[in-house]
Protein backbone atom coordinates (compact mmCIF):
# COMPACT_ATOMS: atom_id res chain seq x y z
CA UNK A 1 0.00 0.00 0.00
CA UNK A 2 1.45 3.44 -0.57
CA UNK A 3 3.15 5.53 2.34
CA UNK A 4 3.84 9.05 1.72
CA UNK A 5 7.46 10.46 0.45
CA UNK A 6 6.65 12.92 3.41
CA UNK A 7 6.18 10.31 6.17
CA UNK A 8 8.79 8.04 4.20
CA UNK A 9 11.29 10.58 4.80
CA UNK A 10 11.03 11.50 8.30
CA UNK A 11 14.03 10.37 10.94
CA UNK A 12 14.70 10.86 14.17
CA UNK A 13 18.55 9.83 15.18
CA UNK A 14 17.67 9.82 19.01
CA UNK A 15 15.39 7.14 19.29
CA UNK A 16 16.18 5.40 16.06
CA UNK A 17 19.37 4.02 17.15
CA UNK A 18 17.79 2.56 20.14
CA UNK A 19 16.62 -0.49 17.47
CA UNK A 20 20.55 -1.52 17.67
CA UNK A 21 20.97 -1.27 21.60
CA UNK A 22 17.79 -3.72 21.80
CA UNK A 23 19.42 -6.00 19.92
CA UNK A 24 22.90 -5.61 21.92
CA UNK A 25 20.88 -6.45 24.94
CA UNK A 26 19.21 -9.18 23.17
CA UNK A 27 22.84 -10.90 23.22
CA UNK A 28 23.13 -10.89 26.88
CA UNK A 29 25.40 -7.61 27.19
CA UNK A 30 24.43 -4.40 29.49
CA UNK A 31 23.93 -0.93 27.72
CA UNK A 32 24.93 2.21 29.58
CA UNK A 33 21.82 4.82 27.38
CA UNK A 34 23.47 7.92 27.21
CA UNK A 35 21.28 8.85 23.62
CA UNK A 36 17.94 10.06 25.71
CA UNK A 37 17.91 13.52 27.08
CA UNK A 38 15.49 12.80 29.88
CA UNK A 39 16.36 13.68 33.65
CA UNK A 40 13.29 12.11 34.66
CA UNK A 41 14.95 8.61 33.48
CA UNK A 42 17.97 9.54 35.05
CA UNK A 43 16.68 9.83 38.58
CA UNK A 44 15.57 13.22 38.25
CA UNK A 45 11.61 14.05 39.63
CA UNK A 46 9.24 16.76 39.43
CA UNK A 47 8.64 18.27 43.21
CA UNK A 48 6.41 16.71 45.35
CA UNK A 49 4.03 19.91 45.10
CA UNK A 50 3.53 19.57 41.52
CA UNK A 51 3.10 15.94 41.98
CA UNK A 52 0.23 16.55 44.53
CA UNK A 53 -1.09 19.11 42.13
CA UNK A 54 -1.86 16.51 39.33
CA UNK A 55 -3.46 14.52 41.48
CA UNK A 56 -5.60 17.08 42.98
CA UNK A 57 -6.96 18.26 39.43
CA UNK A 58 -7.91 14.01 38.53
CA UNK A 59 -9.93 13.92 42.30
CA UNK A 60 -11.28 17.36 41.92
CA UNK A 61 -12.94 16.37 38.59
CA UNK A 62 -10.35 18.08 36.17
CA UNK A 63 -10.38 16.00 33.69
CA UNK A 64 -12.46 17.33 30.56
CA UNK A 65 -11.24 19.29 27.59
CA UNK A 66 -9.66 22.68 28.28
CA UNK A 67 -9.90 25.43 26.23
CA UNK A 68 -7.75 25.01 23.05
CA UNK A 69 -5.38 27.92 24.03
CA UNK A 70 -4.62 26.28 27.06
CA UNK A 71 -6.09 27.30 30.76
CA UNK A 72 -6.23 30.81 31.00
CA UNK A 73 -4.47 30.99 34.71
CA UNK A 74 -1.41 28.76 33.21
CA UNK A 75 -1.51 30.95 30.45
CA UNK A 76 -1.01 34.19 32.46
CA UNK A 77 1.63 32.60 34.67
CA UNK A 78 3.81 31.65 31.13
CA UNK A 79 3.09 35.30 30.25
CA UNK A 80 4.59 36.28 33.19
CA UNK A 81 7.80 34.29 32.56
CA UNK A 82 8.10 35.37 29.36
CA UNK A 83 7.93 39.20 29.96
CA UNK A 84 10.76 38.57 32.71
CA UNK A 85 13.06 37.08 29.92
CA UNK A 86 12.46 40.43 28.22
CA UNK A 87 9.19 40.29 26.11
CA UNK A 88 6.28 41.91 26.40
CA UNK A 89 3.06 40.00 26.27
CA UNK A 90 -0.41 38.93 27.89
CA UNK A 91 -2.06 35.37 28.00
CA UNK A 92 -3.60 35.85 24.48
CA UNK A 93 -0.51 35.41 23.23
CA UNK A 94 0.30 32.19 24.48
CA UNK A 95 -0.52 28.63 23.17
CA UNK A 96 -0.75 25.63 25.16
CA UNK A 97 0.52 22.97 23.23
CA UNK A 98 1.68 19.09 23.96
CA UNK A 99 4.87 19.34 24.18
CA UNK A 100 7.07 21.79 22.14
CA UNK A 101 7.39 19.24 19.20
CA UNK A 102 3.76 20.12 18.87
CA UNK A 103 4.28 23.32 18.65
CA UNK A 104 7.14 22.88 16.29
CA UNK A 105 4.76 21.50 13.93
CA UNK A 106 1.95 23.71 14.36
CA UNK A 107 4.46 26.76 13.56
CA UNK A 108 6.20 25.20 10.84
CA UNK A 109 2.81 23.68 9.07
CA UNK A 110 1.70 27.63 9.59
CA UNK A 111 4.76 28.90 7.41
CA UNK A 112 5.57 26.64 4.94
CA UNK A 113 4.81 25.94 1.58
CA UNK A 114 6.37 23.77 -1.14
CA UNK A 115 9.82 24.76 -1.79
CA UNK A 116 10.24 27.53 0.83
CA UNK A 117 13.57 27.03 3.38
CA UNK A 118 13.95 27.16 6.62
CA UNK A 119 17.34 27.93 8.13
CA UNK A 120 18.85 25.53 11.42
CA UNK A 121 21.97 26.20 13.59
CA UNK A 122 24.03 23.34 12.47
CA UNK A 123 23.73 20.77 14.31
CA UNK A 124 20.55 20.99 15.15
CA UNK A 125 17.68 19.12 16.93
CA UNK A 126 16.35 16.42 14.35
CA UNK A 127 12.76 17.30 14.35
CA UNK A 128 13.42 20.86 13.17
CA UNK A 129 13.91 19.07 9.64
CA UNK A 130 11.43 16.60 9.56
CA UNK A 131 9.25 18.96 9.93
CA UNK A 132 10.13 20.72 7.72
CA UNK A 133 10.57 18.52 5.06
CA UNK A 134 7.03 17.00 6.29
CA UNK A 135 5.30 20.17 4.91
CA UNK A 136 7.21 20.40 1.67
CA UNK A 137 10.23 22.84 2.69
CA UNK A 138 13.87 22.36 2.64
CA UNK A 139 15.90 22.59 5.68
CA UNK A 140 18.88 25.13 5.27
CA UNK A 141 21.82 24.37 8.09
CA UNK A 142 23.92 27.17 9.06
CA UNK A 143 27.45 27.58 10.85
CA UNK A 144 27.89 27.80 14.56
CA UNK A 145 31.00 28.44 16.37
CA UNK A 146 30.64 25.83 19.02
CA UNK A 147 33.94 26.48 21.09
CA UNK A 148 32.65 30.50 21.25
CA UNK A 149 28.80 29.78 21.10
CA UNK A 150 28.48 32.18 18.33
CA UNK A 151 26.60 31.80 15.00
CA UNK A 152 28.30 32.84 11.48
CA UNK A 153 26.46 35.44 10.60
CA UNK A 154 28.11 35.44 7.06
CA UNK A 155 26.94 32.08 6.39
CA UNK A 156 23.66 33.37 7.40
CA UNK A 157 23.39 35.62 5.02
CA UNK A 158 25.04 33.83 2.19
CA UNK A 159 22.27 31.18 2.49
CA UNK A 160 19.50 33.49 2.38
CA UNK A 161 17.41 33.23 -0.92
CA UNK A 162 14.03 34.36 -2.05
CA UNK A 163 12.86 31.32 -0.44
CA UNK A 164 13.60 31.24 2.60
CA UNK A 165 10.70 32.05 5.36
CA UNK A 166 12.10 31.61 8.83
CA UNK A 167 15.90 31.67 10.61
CA UNK A 168 15.33 28.91 13.50
CA UNK A 169 17.15 29.05 16.43
CA UNK A 170 17.88 26.72 20.12
CA UNK A 171 19.54 28.32 22.78
CA UNK A 172 20.48 26.58 25.05
CA UNK A 173 21.33 24.08 21.93
CA UNK A 174 20.17 20.37 21.69
CA UNK A 175 22.94 18.70 20.41
CA UNK A 176 25.74 21.23 21.21
CA UNK A 177 25.25 22.94 24.40
CA UNK A 178 25.72 25.85 22.72
CA UNK A 179 24.06 29.16 24.45
CA UNK A 180 23.85 32.98 22.26
CA UNK A 181 24.93 35.59 23.82
CA UNK A 182 22.61 39.20 23.52
CA UNK A 183 25.09 40.19 20.91
CA UNK A 184 24.40 37.20 18.33
CA UNK A 185 20.55 37.69 19.03
CA UNK A 186 20.67 40.86 18.23
CA UNK A 187 22.16 40.51 14.89
CA UNK A 188 20.29 37.58 14.25
CA UNK A 189 16.88 39.29 14.73
CA UNK A 190 18.61 42.63 12.57
CA UNK A 191 18.74 39.58 9.84
CA UNK A 192 15.33 38.04 10.22
CA UNK A 193 13.85 41.90 10.15
CA UNK A 194 16.05 42.92 7.20
CA UNK A 195 14.64 39.61 4.92
CA UNK A 196 10.93 39.88 6.28
CA UNK A 197 11.82 36.16 8.06
CA UNK A 198 10.05 34.46 11.21
CA UNK A 199 12.51 34.09 14.25
CA UNK A 200 11.68 30.97 15.85
CA UNK A 201 13.42 30.18 19.16
CA UNK A 202 13.44 27.39 21.07
CA UNK A 203 14.36 27.76 24.83
CA UNK A 204 13.42 24.72 26.42
CA UNK A 205 16.98 24.56 28.50
CA UNK A 206 16.81 28.40 29.37
CA UNK A 207 17.38 27.90 32.84
CA UNK A 208 20.37 24.76 32.19
CA UNK A 209 22.47 26.98 31.80
CA UNK A 210 26.70 27.06 33.90
CA UNK A 211 28.46 29.92 32.94
CA UNK A 212 27.36 32.62 32.12
CA UNK A 213 23.57 34.19 32.46
CA UNK A 214 21.13 33.27 30.12
CA UNK A 215 19.90 36.01 27.74
CA UNK A 216 16.14 35.08 26.49
CA UNK A 217 15.44 36.25 22.75
CA UNK A 218 12.72 38.47 24.39
CA UNK A 219 15.50 40.68 25.55
CA UNK A 220 16.47 41.56 21.68
CA UNK A 221 12.69 41.18 19.94
CA UNK A 222 11.91 44.50 20.21
CA UNK A 223 8.14 44.31 17.71
CA UNK A 224 10.21 41.89 15.59
CA UNK A 225 8.38 38.45 13.76
CA UNK A 226 9.60 36.07 17.06
CA UNK A 227 7.70 33.18 18.36
CA UNK A 228 9.17 31.57 21.39
CA UNK A 229 8.92 27.55 21.54
CA UNK A 230 9.30 26.55 25.16
CA UNK A 231 7.83 24.10 27.88
CA UNK A 232 8.02 22.18 31.14
CA UNK A 233 10.06 19.07 30.02
CA UNK A 234 13.50 19.47 30.65
CA UNK A 235 13.96 22.39 33.23
CA UNK A 236 10.97 21.34 35.68
CA UNK A 237 11.33 17.52 35.15
CA UNK A 238 8.19 17.10 33.38
CA UNK A 239 9.09 15.13 30.47
CA UNK A 240 6.76 12.16 30.57
CA UNK A 241 3.35 14.32 30.54
CA UNK A 242 4.05 16.41 27.22
CA UNK A 243 3.49 19.79 27.66
CA UNK A 244 4.83 23.24 26.33
CA UNK A 245 3.64 26.35 24.80
CA UNK A 246 4.10 28.76 22.07
CA UNK A 247 4.26 32.76 22.55
CA UNK A 248 4.29 35.05 19.73
CA UNK A 249 5.56 38.03 20.31
CA UNK A 250 3.69 41.46 20.45
CA UNK A 251 4.61 42.19 16.48
CA UNK A 252 2.12 43.20 13.79
CA UNK A 253 4.10 41.21 11.69
CA UNK A 254 2.80 37.97 13.47
CA UNK A 255 -0.91 38.90 13.50
CA UNK A 256 -1.71 36.32 10.22
CA UNK A 257 -0.50 33.83 12.33
CA UNK A 258 -1.85 34.54 15.58
CA UNK A 259 -5.16 34.34 13.63
CA UNK A 260 -4.53 30.92 11.90
CA UNK A 261 -2.60 28.69 13.93
CA UNK A 262 -5.34 28.42 16.57
CA UNK A 263 -7.42 26.82 14.45
CA UNK A 264 -4.70 23.80 14.26
CA UNK A 265 -4.89 24.03 18.07
CA UNK A 266 -8.87 23.65 17.95
CA UNK A 267 -8.20 20.66 15.51
CA UNK A 268 -6.21 18.97 18.03
CA UNK A 269 -8.69 19.51 20.63
CA UNK A 270 -6.53 20.53 23.80
CA UNK A 271 -3.87 19.98 25.82
CA UNK A 272 -4.15 17.39 28.93
CA UNK A 273 -6.37 19.64 31.69
CA UNK A 274 -4.95 17.92 34.98
CA UNK A 275 -1.14 18.45 33.49
CA UNK A 276 -2.00 21.94 32.59
CA UNK A 277 -2.61 22.30 36.38
CA UNK A 278 0.97 20.60 37.44
CA UNK A 279 2.40 22.95 35.11
CA UNK A 280 0.83 25.82 36.76
CA UNK A 281 2.00 24.81 40.27
CA UNK A 282 5.72 24.46 38.58
CA UNK A 283 5.56 27.95 38.04
CA UNK A 284 4.01 29.13 41.51
CA UNK A 285 5.54 26.87 43.40
CA UNK A 286 9.03 26.97 45.13
CA UNK A 287 11.94 27.08 42.33
CA UNK A 288 14.69 25.89 44.39
CA UNK A 289 14.89 22.62 42.78
CA UNK A 290 15.78 24.42 39.59
CA UNK A 291 19.20 25.19 40.99
CA UNK A 292 19.69 22.54 43.00
CA UNK A 293 18.88 20.47 39.64
CA UNK A 294 21.36 22.66 37.80
CA UNK A 295 24.41 22.54 39.80
CA UNK A 296 24.57 18.62 39.88
CA UNK A 297 24.02 18.86 36.18
CA UNK A 298 27.18 20.96 36.12
CA UNK A 299 29.12 18.67 37.57
CA UNK A 300 28.03 15.83 35.24
CA UNK A 301 29.77 18.06 32.74
CA UNK A 302 33.07 18.74 34.12
CA UNK A 303 33.54 15.15 34.78
CA UNK A 304 32.71 14.03 31.17
CA UNK A 305 34.08 16.93 29.61
CA UNK A 306 37.57 16.75 30.90
CA UNK A 307 37.26 12.84 30.32
CA UNK A 308 36.74 13.08 27.08
CA UNK A 309 39.25 15.94 26.10
CA UNK A 310 42.00 13.52 27.64
CA UNK A 311 41.35 10.55 25.26
CA UNK A 312 42.75 10.26 21.81
CA UNK A 313 41.39 11.00 18.85
CA UNK A 314 38.31 13.23 20.73
CA UNK A 315 38.11 16.70 21.05
CA UNK A 316 34.93 18.20 22.95
CA UNK A 317 33.59 21.70 23.40
CA UNK A 318 32.56 22.66 26.62
CA UNK A 319 28.63 23.10 26.54
CA UNK A 320 27.59 26.21 28.66
CA UNK A 321 24.26 24.52 28.89
CA UNK A 322 21.70 21.77 28.11
CA UNK A 323 22.53 18.16 29.12
CA UNK A 324 24.69 17.36 26.12
CA UNK A 325 28.23 16.92 24.81
CA UNK A 326 29.12 16.77 21.47
CA UNK A 327 32.73 15.60 20.96
CA UNK A 328 34.65 15.24 17.21
CA UNK A 329 35.91 11.88 16.15
CA UNK A 330 39.47 13.34 15.30
CA UNK A 331 40.89 10.08 14.20
CA UNK A 332 37.75 7.89 13.22
CA UNK A 333 39.12 4.95 11.74
CA UNK A 334 35.79 3.15 11.73
CA UNK A 335 34.48 4.72 9.20
CA UNK A 336 31.75 7.27 9.47
CA UNK A 337 30.24 8.59 12.79
CA UNK A 338 27.58 6.13 12.67
CA UNK A 339 30.07 3.49 12.58
CA UNK A 340 31.93 5.01 15.45
CA UNK A 341 28.73 4.81 17.36
CA UNK A 342 27.63 1.44 16.25
CA UNK A 343 31.03 -0.24 17.39
CA UNK A 344 31.23 1.46 20.45
CA UNK A 345 27.52 0.65 21.12
CA UNK A 346 28.50 -3.39 20.11
CA UNK A 347 32.11 -3.78 21.80
CA UNK A 348 31.23 -1.66 24.82
CA UNK A 349 27.80 -1.12 25.40
CA UNK A 350 27.77 2.65 25.63
CA UNK A 351 24.83 3.92 23.51
CA UNK A 352 25.71 7.26 22.23
CA UNK A 353 23.83 8.76 18.60
CA UNK A 354 25.92 9.94 15.67
CA UNK A 355 26.49 13.04 14.75
CA UNK A 356 24.92 12.85 11.60
CA UNK A 357 21.34 12.29 12.61
CA UNK A 358 21.45 16.09 13.61
CA UNK A 359 22.41 17.28 10.23
CA UNK A 360 24.90 15.85 7.57
CA UNK A 361 26.17 19.66 6.77
CA UNK A 362 27.87 20.18 10.18
CA UNK A 363 26.72 17.59 12.72
CA UNK A 364 29.49 14.45 10.49
CA UNK A 365 31.99 13.41 12.34
CA UNK A 366 30.87 14.11 15.81
CA UNK A 367 28.54 11.98 18.19
CA UNK A 368 26.62 13.49 21.33
CA UNK A 369 26.11 11.68 24.51
CA UNK A 370 23.60 12.73 27.31
CA UNK A 371 25.63 13.64 30.83
CA UNK A 372 22.22 12.79 33.24
CA UNK A 373 23.14 9.48 34.90
CA UNK A 374 25.14 9.35 37.97
CA UNK A 375 28.86 10.08 38.31
CA UNK A 376 29.73 6.74 39.22
CA UNK A 377 27.83 5.35 35.76
CA UNK A 378 29.49 8.22 33.39
CA UNK A 379 32.57 7.65 34.91
CA UNK A 380 32.31 4.02 33.99
CA UNK A 381 30.91 4.91 30.59
CA UNK A 382 34.07 7.34 30.01
CA UNK A 383 36.31 4.06 30.90
CA UNK A 384 34.23 2.41 28.37
CA UNK A 385 34.95 5.15 25.80
CA UNK A 386 38.85 5.42 26.46
CA UNK A 387 39.07 1.79 26.13
CA UNK A 388 37.25 1.86 22.88
CA UNK A 389 39.13 4.83 21.55
CA UNK A 390 42.64 3.95 22.62
CA UNK A 391 42.04 -0.12 21.19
Amino acid sequence: MKVSKKVAGVEYAIRDIVLAARKVQQKGMQVDYLNIGDPVQFGFQPPDNVKQALINAINNGENYYSTSEGLLELRQEIAKKENAKGLSISADEILVTNGVSEGLDMVISSIVEEGDEVLLPGPYYPPYASYVRLHGGVPVEFAVDLDNSTPDIDDIKSKITTKTVAICLISPNNPTGVVFNEKSLRELVDIANQHNLYIICDEIYDQIVFDEKFVGIGKVAGDSPVIVLNGFSKVHLMSGWRIGYIAFNNSPKLDAIRENLPKLARVRIATSLPIQHAALESLRGPQDYISNFVSEIKQRRDLVVTRLNEMPGLSCPNPKGSFYAFPKIEDNRFGTDKEFVTKLLESKGVLTVHGSGFGEQYGSGHFRLVYLPSLEILDSAMNKIEEFVSQ
